[in-house]
């Protein structure tokens, strides 16, 4: 049966497996997890199985840990977190007690053989924020095999942080933006978060709703009303990038993709963040246009493009 490859945190849990289901999943070479209990002197993680001892060297750790390409940091991490290995097999200590050799760097390269080299440039995938910094979230995307989502791919609407649009432990849908000739991807979001379009219809002139402030320029205040898509209300220099207003539209024009908004009251006490809301869900894209047919400027993605030409 085909491996079915995951995210992180997402296996069978091998803690509470008998020592015969534990042997079957090593001689299937199942990927299974189970919460790391300590990374010793010896420089591996310790974990228990079934009541019995297992270690991961540290060489096995992580793909490229056995190659200096992984710091201590990262393995020191995942003690107290669910982590993801194979079975490699099973020895018995200087005390006669049998224990278990795990690796997670197994793992992680079965899923790229398997899974992840054959995915390309507008494919969809499931996967785990799990950590932000100010250019970007790192996501999971399948073993624990990192991949970046840049800031300026979360939304068409401008986020002065990626905080403001995702959080560590959420799980995202994104689609590969492009991966380099070492097979590293690059994410994407905003192709799933629907069109200007589709995003507008949700809105009709004459409501009020929740927005939250994107930024303030002199000539007018952008706020976002759905994660896609943003419009311009008064200049308001009083007000401040993430707070959350209420705003009145006042009108809509699908050939300037423009929405003319008026700011009703200035200071929500709570603070927001929209929920994703995704247009497109599963399978793969070769090409996106969020602008509508009216408007003179484009803003689109072409993803068959960067398949025939990989960063």
């Amino acid at each position: 049966m085909m491996q079915a490859f995951r995210t992180e945190n997402n296996y069978r849990n091998a803690s509470r497996l008998s020592a015969a289901e534990l042997r079957a999943a090593m001689t299937s070479r199942e990927i299974l997890q189970s919460t790391a209990l300590a990374f010793d002197t010896q420089r591996q993680l310790r974990f228990e199985l079934g009541g019995c001892r297992a270690v991961m060297p540290f060489g096995q750790c992580a793909d490229g840990a056995d190659t200096g390409s992984v710091r201590d940091i990262a393995v020191l991490t995942r003690v107290g977190r669910p982590t993801c290995f194979v079975i490699e097999g099973i020895d018995t200590d200087e005390n006669g007690q049998p224990f278990y050799r795990l690796s997670r760097a197994e793992a992680q390269r079965m899923c790229k053989a398997e899974y992840l080299d054959q995915l390309q440039p507008g494919d969809i995938l499931p996967c785990v924020v799990t950590h932000i910094e100010p250019f970007g979230a790192f996501c999971d995307v399948g073993c624990g095999i990192s991949a970046l989502l840049p800031i300026d791919c979360m939304s068409v609407s401008r986020i002065s942080s990626p905080a403001d649009r995702v959080s560590v432990g959420q799980q995202i849908l994104c689609a590969i933006k492009s991966r380099d000739a070492q097979g590293r991807f690059v994410l994407t979001i905003r192709e799933l978060l629907g069109t200007w379009a589709e995003n507008a219809a949700a809105f009709t002139v004459g409501e009020t709703v929740v927005g939250i402030v994107r930024s303030v320029e002199e000539y007018g205040t952008f706020v976002e009303i759905a994660p896609n898509l943003a419009g311009l209300a008064e200049s308001c220099p009083d007000l401040h990038p993430g707070q959350a207003v209420s705003v009145y539209i006042k009108n809509i024009l699908p050939e300037k993709m423009k929405i003319k908004l008026v700011i009703v009251n200035h200071a929500l006490s709570q603070s927001h963040r929209f929920e994703l809301r995704y247009f497109i869900t599963e399978g793969h894209l070769d090409h996106w246009l969020y602008s509508t047919p009216e408007s003179r400027k484009r803003i689109e993605t072409d993803f068959a493009d960067m398949a025939c030409n990989p960063a």
